[in-house]
C-alpha cells in the first residue's frame, strides 16, 4: 500500500510513485506508517518500528558515500511502487530535498530540472546548499 496524495508531506513523481518526506526534528505525521524508511543523518538515527536504511550524510552536507546512497535511493525507489516509503533528516528539507530531487531523476525528471520539480511539489525550500544543488545536476539517471 503507497501514500494517498493528501497524506502531509508526499511527493508525486511523474511516474505515480509517492514518497513521503519529513523531518525527524517534527512529530511523527498522522496517519499510516511507513513500510520503509530511509534516514539521512550524520548519525545513527532512532529506532522505528518499520524497515530503515541509515545513509551517513551530514547537515548541510552530501553523502559520505554518494554510490552507496545512490543503490539505496534506487531500492527505495522501487519498493515505493507498493509500499509507503519516507525519507527523513533532521529538518526535512536540505538532504531530504536533495534525496527526493535524486529520486526524481531516477523517475526521469532531467537533472537539471530535479530541484525545481522537488520544490514545486515537496517543499519550496528543498535542497538547501549550492553543493547539494550541484549533487543533485550530476546525479544520472542510469
Amino acid at each position: 500500500m503507497t501514500w494517498s496524495s493528501g497524506d502531509p508531506g508526499v511527493l508525486e513523481l511523474p511516474s505515480g510513485r509517492r514518497i513521503r518526506g519529513r523531518g525527524l526534528r517534527n512529530p511523527l505525521p498522522t496517519g499510516p506508517d511507513p513500510e520503509y524508511g530511509v534516514y539521512l543523518l550524520g548519525k545513527e538515527p532512532p529506532a522505528v518500528s518499520w524497515e530503515s536504511t541509515w545513509v551517513r550524510w551530514p547537515d548541510f552536507r552530501l553523502p559520505a558515500d554518494g554510490s552507496a546512497a545512490r543503490v539505496v535511493f534506487a531500492e527505495a525507489l522501487e519498493r515505493a511502487g507498493s509500499e509507503r516509503v519516507e525519507f527523513a533528516c533532521g529538518g526535512g528539507r536540505g538532504r531530504t530535498g536533495t534525496a527526493l530531487a535524486c529520486l526524481a531523476v531516477l523517475d526521469g525528471v532531467p537533472a537539471e530540472r530535479a530541484v525545481a520539480y522537488v520544490r514545486e511539489h515537496y517543499d519550496r525550500h528543498a535542497v538547501e546548499t549550492p553543493w547539494q544543488k550541484r549533487f543533485v545536476r550530476r546525479f544520472k539517471s542510469d
